[in-house]
């Protein structure tokens, strides 16, 4: 299992996904942390059989919900991931993988709603808060695909 954290270190909540990637990293698991441009993402995945990308998202729920996709059933909605810096993020790198035919075999986004994302806010303490739980629900998720192998 590879896990991508996306966002930006000085963007507030967008810091998100990189920091489940680093917490998950300090507890073993392969875990890299991307500014989530569309080429970078797909090239990262690329050769993988079982992915776990993890954003911020600005869906309208409330701060720090937790929510979670699975990108290989179903198109994305660009509209979830529009906290995005980049012209093509995680929205459209999933769908230009779908019709390439260069999507892993598994695939969760684990999306974390912000409400923060001024370059140089500070993290809300709800996706604070909901970093720890994605980071809990992403290790029992590795736990069980270890014990199937």
């Amino acid at each position: 299992m590879l896990v991508i954290g996306v966002g930006h270190p000085d963007g507030g909540d967008d810091a998100a996904g990189l920091l489940v990637a680093r917490r998950l990293r300090a507890r073993g698991l392969r875990a890299i942390e991307l500014p989530g441009e569309a080429a970078g993402l797909m090239e990262a995945w690329e050769g993988e059989q079982d992915v776990i990308l993890a954003d911020a998202t600005l869906t309208g729920a409330p701060a720090g919900s937790i929510r979670i996709w699975d990108a290989c059933s179903a198109p994305l909605r660009r509209e979830s991931f529009r906290c995005s810096t980049h012209g093509m993020g995680v929205a459209e790198a999933v769908e230009l993988a779908r019709v390439l035919g260069r999507l892993p075999a598994r695939m969760r986004i684990y999306g974390i709603e912000g409400r923060r994302f001024d370059p140089g806010a500070e993290l809300s303490p709800e996706v604070a808060a909901a970093i720890d739980e994605a980071v809990r629900q992403i290790l029992q998720e590795a736990e069980r695909c270890t014990r199937r192998d």
